[in-house]
This record gives C-alpha cells, structure tokens and sequence, in this order.
C-alpha cells in the first residue's frame, strides 16, 4: 500500500515521517530528497535543466539551487517546466522503489507537492500534515536562513491547507510533538 503524506511547507512533514519509519513494517520515501538526489545524478535531468535553465544551473558538477530557486519561485511558469522535467525521472524511481520494498505494510510517501503534481493518485491512502501559517514561516526561517518573504513565495506555490484536508485521509495537526505522537499511532493502527 502506498500512503501519501504531504502538507505545505514548514508544517513538519519530515518530522512526521521519521516517526512513522520508526515502525519496523514501514518505509518512507522522501521525494524532495530523491528528486534533489537525482537532479544531480541523472544525466536526463541535467541536460534540460542546462537547455532549459542555462549552464549556472551546475556549479562544479552539482545543481546551484540558490539560482534555480531565484528562478522559479518567482516565475510558475518556470516552476512548472522544472516539475515536468523532474517529476517523471522521480515517479519512475519512486516505482522502482515501490518494487523493491512490496514486503511491507505500507511505503510513505513523502511529497509536499503531492496533490500539485498529480502523485495523489498513485496513493491508497493520504494524510496531509498543517500548522498555522505564522509557525510554518518561522520553521522554515530557521531551517533554510530564508526570508519571511521569500517562504511566502514558496507558500504561494503551494496549495493551501483547506485544498489538501478536503481530499486527505487523515489530517494531522502538528503543535505538540505529543499529541501528534498520539495521532500517528491511531493512523499506523488504521492502516495495518
């Protein structure tokens, strides 16, 4: 079974997926990281972003994010040439993935665009993580050394919270690390 968990940015869906990897019938995998993985491995992908994107898009072999980021988080039409070049390359390893791990309960997959690109429907089930807003750019402050206005550019790409609850499983509200330890273990409990 695959679950799809997803949330706008800052909301703690990392967070959340590591607690649930802690269960030994489960295994996450985390699509931001393969599909940052794979931008600097696949040579499909290096070559349109470099058509694409022009030759600063690899600095020293590896992909110069603070200059793709400068670049589509501004512009959605440039945003969305850059999901249509990456998103195939990472549903097929998300695949290939599925294959290799058919031996447990259920694969997270951890998408924060899981709706926006369409991976939605390749999921049984989804949970969609959310906190307030104000808390998310705060988190997102800190981890990235980000701006508030340039989190709330990356929070325009997104869907809002009520759009992804409205067509989620479960919804789970990330305050309190103890009450959300709570939640996961109800969820994990429904899904196996």
């Amino acid at each position: 079974m695959l679950v799809g968990l997803t949330g706008g940015i800052g909301s703690g869906k990392t967070t959340i997926a590591k607690l649930l990897s802690e269960f030994d019938n489960v295994i996450v995998y985390f699509a931001d990281e393969e599909a940052k993985n794979l931008m600097n491995t696949s040579n499909e992908i290096k070559e349109k972003l470099i058509h694409e994107f022009s030759e600063e898009v690899y600095k020293d072999g590896k992909l110069n994010r603070p200059y793709l980021a400068g670049i589509v988080f501004k512009d959605k039409q440039k945003l969305n040439i850059l999901n249509s070049i990456v998103h195939p390359v990472v549903k097929q390893h998300l695949q290939d993935f599925i294959k290799e791990h058919s031996d447990k309960s259920y694969i997270l997959y951890e998408n924060a665009i899981l709706f926006e690109n369409g991976s939605s429907l390749l999921c049984d089930k989804i949970i969609t993580v959310t906190a307030p807003e104000k808390i998310r750019i705060a988190r997102v402050m800190k981890r990235d050394d980000a701006s508030e206005e340039e989190v709330k550019n990356r929070i325009k790409n997104q869907w809002p919270n009520e759009k992804k609850t409205i067509q989620s499983h479960y919804i789970i509200n990330n305050l309190y690390l103890e009450t959300v330890k709570d939640q996961l273990v109800k969820i994990h409990n429904k899904l196996t």
